[in-house]
Formats: structure tokens, C-alpha cells, sequence
């Protein structure tokens, strides 16, 4: 038994080149959707920071670099002065004004972190191979997330980065 192919009413409403190239149409719409999306900024939480902290991460972002070892600067949706982030797949991004990392209980955790360009930093692994580097010992936390992959060496962001903090946040 062979069945034959029916167009939906609508479809057989139209004229017959009409009818020809609807699917080539819905094909290439489909398309561009998806192509358009991925260039789209990968959403970020922004954090909500204190108003005297608020000022210390807004004069942080004019200092950031534009180029983060190789990586041009693509902010994150929705656009927030404490968000940024570097593109590369997968992307270095940086919050600050977030709140006291949890994990960060101990005061001998701050003292052995890594010290670079006068800014301490202290590392948390993540599941994913990459690290996350909080600064301490300032005005206020700024965290940067280097995902596995993103950069040879995870510090290589916090040495990148150290002089705009050093700069910006007491």
C-alpha cells in the first residue's frame, strides 16, 4: 500500500511556486535562527553589590583589558559594570562585588593563596578541570571563573588581571 503525500490545506491553498519553496524558506529561517544565536553573550548572574562597593567595581571595569591573553573582551547578557568576560570557548568571566566565597572559612587559606602583583588570589578547583579565583584581602571580593580549557594556566588570568585590581580596589 502506497500512501501519497498531502499538503496541509493551507499549503494547497497557495500557488504552486509558493508552495515550492516554503520549505527551502522554513529550512533558511531555521538556519538563521540558530546561527544568529550563537554569537548571543552567554547570560552571567550579576552580582548586587554594596553602593561603596558598586563604585569600586564600575571604576574595575573601565580598567579591565579589552584583549585577556589572546581572548577580545564579550561581555556576558544582560550588560552590567560587575560582569565581564573574554571570549573563548570555553570563556574566562569575572564577577565582582560577589559575596564571601563559602568555602573561604579559614584565615591560614588566605594566607598560603597566591600573591601576584601585590592582589592575592585563592584558587578553587572545579569539577570541570578549570578554577575559580576569588581576590581577597580588598575592599571587595572579585571572583574569576577560568573554566578547564579556557587558558593553559588558570593563574595566567589573575596575573592578567591583577594590575586593574591592584588599581581600582584598596
Amino acid at each position: 500500500m502506497t500512501r501519497e503525500f498531502r499538503a496541509p490545506r493551507l499549503l494547497a491553498a497557495l500557488p504552486a511556486p509558493v508552495r515550492w519553496l516554503a520549505v527551502p524558506l522554513a529550512l533558511t529561517c531555521t538556519i538563521v535562527v540558530l546561527v544568529g544565536n550563537w554569537g548571543a553573550p552567554e547570560k552571567v548572574d550579576a552580582p548586587t553589590p554594596a553602593p561603596r562597593a558598586a563604585a569600586y567595581c564600575r571604576a574595575l571595569d573601565a580598567a579591565l583589558p579589552q584583549d585577556l591573553i589572546g581572548h577580545p573582551r564579550k561581555d556576558p547578557g544582560p550588560a552590567s559594570p560587575y560582569t565581564a568576560a573574554w571570549a573563548s570557548s570555553p570563556r574566562v568571566v569575572l564577577r565582582c562585588g560577589v559575596p564571601h566565597p563559602e568555602g573561604l572559612v579559614d584565615e591560614k587559606q588566605k594566607e598560603i593563596s597566591p600573591t601576584i602583583n601585590d592582589v592575592t588570589w585563592w584558587p578553587e578547583p572545579l569539577k570541570d578541570g578549570g578554577y575559580r579565583l576569588t581576590v581577597t584581602q580588598r575592599a571587595v571580593f572579585v571572583e574569576v571563573t577560568v573554566p578547564g580549557g579556557a587558558l593553559a594556566n588558570p593563574l595566567d588570568a589573575a596575573a592578567a588581571l591583577s594590575d586593574a585590581v591592584r588599581a581600582t580596589i584598596p
